[in-house]
C-alpha cells in the first residue's frame, strides 16, 4: 500500500493497525482449521452440560409453526466422530458456493481472457461521467442481489479493474463494490425471489397473533427503494472521502493492458458481443416466455420466484458471458479457434485451486458448526435476554437490529435466522403496537451490514484472492481493514434511517 500525501487521520492510523495486525495472523486454511478444533472442544463442553434451548419456529417448507427443544451437540460422541469422518466429502459438495464460482467462472473466464471484460471497463470508462463511476457500480452492486451470487463473481473484480482503468486505486473499487453486494444484500429496487421466503416465514409468524392479517411481496418496497438510494450514497461517499485517501496513489506492478481508447478490432469484438448477447437473451426468451415454457414453474407458471429461471440464473449468467466471450474473442481476433475456447475456461478453473482449497476448510467448518447446535443457541439465548429487557417499542426494534448484527457474524444465511427470529420478535413486537413490515425492515438493517466482515461469507475469501491481484502482501487484514467503515457507518446511518421511518410513519411498502 503506497502512503497518502495527505497526513493521515485518527481513523485512517486505525485502519492502518487493524490491517497490520489481521494480516499477522495465519493462512485463512490455518485459520478454519483453528477454529474447526474449537469447535469441536466447545461442543463437547456443551454437549456434556446439556445446554439447550425451547423456542418456536418456523419451518419454511411446510409453513407451519412448530415448537423446537434444541441441545448442544458433541462431536467427540460415538455419532459425531462418525459425522466428521463420513460427512467430508458431502459437506464440500453440499457447499453450493464451490458450483456457482466454477459455473460462473466458465463463463467469465472466457469473456475475461478474450479481452471483454477489460473493453468493457474502458467502454463503461469512457462514457460514464468521471464523478458518477463509483455511484453507477455502487447502484449496480446493489441491485444485483436480483441474479444471486453474480454480484461477488462479475462485478467485485470488475469494479477494480474499472477504478484502475482511471488512474484510482483498484482496492478501492474492490471496497466499494464489495459494500454494495454484501452489506446491502436485502434491499433492492425489485422483488427479489428471497422476499417470497422472507414473507411466508413472516406471515406464520403473523398467524401466532391475528391469523387474519397477511403482508404481500411488496410490503416493504418503499422502505427498500429508500435504502437503495440511501446506501447507494453512503457507500460512494466513504469510498471516495476515506477509503481512497487512506490507500493514496496506486503503485502496484498490476497494468491492465491496452490504452483506455478502443481500437478497430475491439470495437468490432463489442458489436458482435452484442449480437451475441441478444442472441443468448432471446434463447432464453423462448426458454421462458411462453406459456409451459421449460423456465416457468411447473405447477404456478410463475417465472419470478420459485421457478426454473430464477433457480438457473447464475447458469443463464455463465451462458451470457460465454457467448459473448466467444463471440468478442471472434470479432477482435483474440481467439481464433475452439482449443482458445477451451484453454480460456481452463485457465480460469485453475486460478481457482486456492481458493476451491479454502473452501474445502470453511465448509466441513460451517457443517461442523451447524452440527453442534451452537449458532441456535447463542441466537436464541440472545433474543431471551433482549425480550426480557422490558424496553419501549422502538428500543426493542433497535436492540433486535443489534441482536441480528451480533448473529450476522457466524449465522450469515438470511433465511435461516429469519426461520429463529421471527416467531419470536414479530409476535412480540406486534403486541407492543408495531407492525409486522416493520419488524421485517429492521431484519433487513441487521442482516446485511456485518456480511461484509464476518469470514463465515462464502465469498470474503474470494475477496481476499481478488485483492491479493492487486497487492500481493494483502491478507484477511486488508480486506477487514477496508471494509470496517462501511459496516460502521452503515449499521448506525442505516439503523437511524429504520428509527426515523418508523417515527415518521411513513409507509413500509405497498398496501402498508
Amino acid at each position: 500500500m503506497s502512503e497518502a500525501a495527505a497526513p493521515k487521520t485518527a481513523m485512517q492510523k486505525m485502519l492502518d493497525v487493524v490491517e497490520r495486525v489481521g494480516n499477522r495472523v495465519p493462512h485463512p486454511v490455518l485459520i478454519f482449521v483453528i477454529l474447526i478444533g474449537i469447535v469441536i472442544a466447545l461442543s463437547a463442553i456443551l454437549g456434556a452440560m446439556g445446554v439447550s434451548v425451547s423456542f418456536q419456529q418456523v419451518n419454511y417448507e411446510t409453513d407451519k409453526i412448530e415448537p423446537m427443544t434444541v441441545t448442544a451437540r458433541s462431536l467427540l460422541t460415538v455419532e459425531g466422530i462418525r459425522f466428521m469422518f463420513t460427512g467430508v466429502v458431502q459437506n464440500f459438495m453440499n457447499f453450493n458456493a464451490v458450483g456457482v464460482i466454477i459455473i460462473a467462472m466458465v463463463g467469465v473466464g472466457v469473456a475475461e481472457e478474450a479481452g471483454l471484460v477489460k473493453a468493457l471497463i474502458r467502454k463503461l470508462v469512457v462514457v460514464a461521467p468521471p464523478k458518477a463511476l463509483t455511484y453507477i457500480l455502487v447502484f449496480v452492486g446493489i441491485v444485483s442481489s436480483i441474479a444471486a451470487d453474480a454480484g461477488y463473481l462479475v462485478l467485485i473484480p470488475l469494479a477494480a479493474a474499472a477504478f484502475l482503468s482511471v488512474g484510482r486505486h483498484p482496492l478501492a473499487g474492490l471496497a466499494a463494490a464489495f459494500a454494495a453486494v454484501a452489506s446491502a444484500f436485502l434491499v433492492n429496487v425489485l422483488i427479489v425471489p428471497t422476499d417470497g421466503i422472507l414473507t411466508e416465514i413472516t406471515n406464520d409468524a403473523i398467524a401466532l397473533v391475528n391469523p387474519n392479517i397477511k403482508i404481500d411481496l411488496a410490503a416493504n418496497l418503499w422502505f427498500s427503494i429508500a435504502s437503495v438510494a440511501l446506501l447507494t450514497v453512503l457507500i460512494a461517499l466513504i469510498t471516495e472521502r476515506v477509503i481512497e485517501p487512506r490507500l493514496g496513489t496506486y503503485v502496484g506492478d498490476y497494468k491492465l493492458a491496452g490504452d483506455t481508447g478502443l481500437s478497430d478490432d475491439e470495437g468490432r469484438g463489442l458489436r458482435w458481443a452484442l449480437w451475441g448477447m441478444i442472441g443468448v437473451f432471446a434463447f432464453l426468451a423462448l426458454l421462458t416466455l411462453p406459456p409451459g415454457a421449460p423456465l416457468r414453474n411447473p405447477d404456478t407458471g410463475a417465472i419470478i420466484g420459485n421457478s426454473p429461471f430464477m433457480n438457473s440464473l447464475i447458469v443463464s449468467i455463465a451462458l451470457v458471458f460465454l457467448v459473448c466471450g466467444v463471440a468478442y474473442g471472434l470479432g477482435a481476433r483474440t481467439m481464433k479457434s475452439t482449443n482458445d475456447v477451451i484453454g480460456a475456461m481452463q485457465k480460469a478453473i485453475a486460478s481457482l485451486s486456492g481458493l476451491i482449497l479454502l473452501l474445502l476448510v470453511i465448509s466441513q467448518f460451517i457443517a461442523f458448526f451447524n452440527y453442534t447446535n451452537m449458532a441456535t443457541l447463542a441466537a436464541v439465548s440472545l433474543a431471551e435476554v433482549l425480550t426480557r429487557a422490558n424496553l419501549s417499542a422502538i428500543w426493542l426494534l433497535v436492540g433486535f437490529v443489534v441482536v441480528v448484527f451480533l448473529l450476522d457474524l457466524i449465522i450469515t444465511a438470511a433465511i435461516a435466522k429469519w426461520a429463529i427470529f421471527a416467531p419470536i420478535f414479530v409476535p412480540l413486537l406486534m403486541q407492543l403496537g408495531m407492525s409486522p413490515e416493520a419488524v421485517l425492515a429492521a431484519y433487513r438493517v441487521g442482516d446485511s451490514p456485518m456480511n461484509a466482515i464476518t469470514p463465515l461469507n462464502a465469498y470474503f475469501a474470494m475477496i481476499v484472492t481478488f485483492a491479493i491481484k492487486y497487492q500481493k502482501d494483502a491478507g484477511v487484514g486488508t480486506v477487514i481493514a477496508l471494509m470496517l467503515p462501511y459496516v460502521i457507518v452503515l449499521s448506525v446511518v442505516w439503523t437511524a434511517f429504520l428509527v426515523g421511518w418508523y417515527l415518521l410513519g411513513l409507509p413500509w411498502g405497498l398496501g402498508a
